[in-house]
């Protein structure tokens, strides 16, 4: 069955009018992007306030956790009551949860805060994604995509400096208390500018699928923290969780195809290239979103670098996605064809990570700065097909929902990705046993602790964390493998040329 999409004209005609609210929606996105990473750098600083040590990972966890599970309900939300006030909804349910974290009195009420902050960023993040379908046509909006993507980037380079910077200079609560007046802004520009496309069809909400997806969505979360949360993979509450997901999805599945307007209609997966795109979405969540902060752990721990100075090697990796999202999107606007560069973006990444699982501590910093730009090319090169494909595949009515689907797996994959590094980490250096002198526990060691250490015991710290990165990059390396069979599998298609725009 052919379900290719046809074409439908700009929700704005206007083309000026229509950039704006582009760089409306691209505001939004830094804003709800910038959050998930902008924490990390604070945490110690909350976790000195507030205690809680244990619970110190679900600061971020909550967010991504919240995050992932109503990103499918929001674009099928968009489906069916129009983009327009789906997206205003997520801004200000982003805007009310910053509030909240920033009034937080406690290390649990923060935690419960970034759960309701999450649900409205992962609304920002599908409706974006949703309305750039409405505002321009397949070939143009391969170009405008790459933009989003590199705010989808440019978040997780700049985060973790400006969390740092912004705690230092007013407190921990500024990061969260700076959404207010932005939010605010974006909100009054997208109700005057935005217009409402009105759904042609009668809403009908499939709650019991969406209740069985979020469940299904967090199941799958809480298992791959399994380690952490429980102890092992294999202790019986984390297969309790996993024998729950289980049957989330056996019964999310026998719903979706018996109700009228489903969550994820299970017609999307009658063409061959939505479940191919799922899956490379799946990887490039786990390569792209999942690699930057043990990218960070490794600058630190193998090369000397103070963080500030690890920071600048993320401009390399935020330098190589520039020109890799800003050239695909030209091209495939201009030739229509967007396989090839899912090929050439996993290929390039396959390279980078073997060749990063091969460096040592003392490996001169312009390699290792290569290496983090060539890394960088390949995600830029292959990160906006996924979206741009199952927007063209897709039927009009459908697409929210099958960008909602696309976005979930990044951030799965991503979540996933996140714990088997950890554990590959914590599998490694458990099993040392340490005799250097200064060093107590490599788990105590910070950079500034490091900094004091004598040279060779310097060197001889920075060997064994090349030793744990090694692992984690041939695993890194063998997710994109998975993309790229998924990626040669894919037909060669063609996206339609533009409507000609009416005088």
């Amino acid at each position: 069955m052919d379900i290719t999409a046809q074409p439908v004209r700009p929700l704005i005609e206007d083309h000026r009018q229509r950039l704006v609210v582009f760089w409306f929606l691209m505001a939004a996105l830094f804003m709800a992007t910038l959050d998930n990473q902008v924490v990390s750098t604070a945490l110690p600083t909350i976790v000195g306030e507030f205690g809680a040590l244990d619970r110190f990972a679900w600061v971020g966890s909550a967010y991504l956790l919240a995050m992932s599970a109503v990103m499918p309900v929001y674009g099928k939300l968009g489906d069916l009551f129009g983009r327009k006030f789906v997206m205003l909804a997520a801004i200000f349910i982003f805007v009310l949860g910053s509030l909240l974290c920033g009034l937080a009195w406690s290390m649990d009420s923060l935690i419960a805060a970034r759960v309701f902050q999450g649900m409205g960023g992962g609304g920002i993040m599908v409706s974006i994604f949703s309305i750039n379908a409405d505002l321009f046509e397949p070939r143009e909006r391969a170009r405008y995509q790459s933009y989003s993507s590199l705010m989808l980037m440019a978040s997780g380079s700049i985060g973790p400096t400006l969390g740092g910077t912004l705690s230092d200079l007013f407190g921990w609560r500024s990061i969260f208390l700076i959404n207010l007046p932005i939010g605010i802004v974006i909100l009054a520009g997208l109700v005057l500018l935005l217009p409402h496309r009105r759904p042609t069809r009668q809403p009908k909400i499939d709650y019991l699928g969406a209740l069985l997806l979020a469940g299904f969505t967090a199941s799958v979360v809480l298992f791959a923290d399994g380690v952490q949360i429980f102890g092992a993979l294999t202790a019986w509450q984390n297969l309790t969780v996993a024998a729950f997901g289980l049957l989330c999805i056996g019964l999310f599945v026998a719903v979706e195809g018996r109700v009228a307007e489903p969550i994820m209609p299970l017609r999307l997966f009658r063409d061959p290239t939505f479940p191919l795109f799922i899956v490379i979405a799946l990887t490039s969540g786990g390569v792209g979103i999942g690699l930057v902060n043990y990218l960070a752990l490794f600058l630190q721990t193998t090369t000397g670098l103070s963080p500030s100075v690890a920071g600048l090697f993320f401009i390399c990796v935020t330098g190589g996605i520039v020109c890799g999202s800003l050239s695909a999107g030209r091209l495939i606007a201009r030739y229509g064809r967007y396989k090839p560069f899912v090929l050439i973006g996993v290929t390039l990444n396959i390279l980078a990570l073997l060749l990063m699982s091969r460096l040592e501590a003392g490996t001169p910093l312009i390699l290792v700065g290569l290496l983090l730009t060539l890394q960088g090319l390949g995600i830029g090169f292959g990160q906006q097909a996924p979206v741009i494909a199952v927007q063209n595949s897709a039927p009009q009515a459908d697409v929210g929902a099958a960008t909602g689907a696309v976005t979930l797996s990044r951030m799965g994959g991503a979540a996933i990705a996140i714990s088997i590094y950890g554990a590959i980490i914590g599998s490694y250096l458990g099993n040392l046993t340490l005799n250097l002198p200064g060093v107590a526990s490599l788990a105590e060691l910070t950079p500034k602790l490091l900094a004091t250490l004598p040279p060779d015991v310097q060197h001889e710290i920075g060997m064994i964390y090349a030793g744990a990165f090694s692992t984690l990059f041939s695993t890194a390396a063998f997710l994109c493998v998975i993309g790229l069979v998924a990626a040669l599998m894919l037909k060669n298609v063609r996206l339609p040329p533009a409507v000609a725009a009416k005088g």
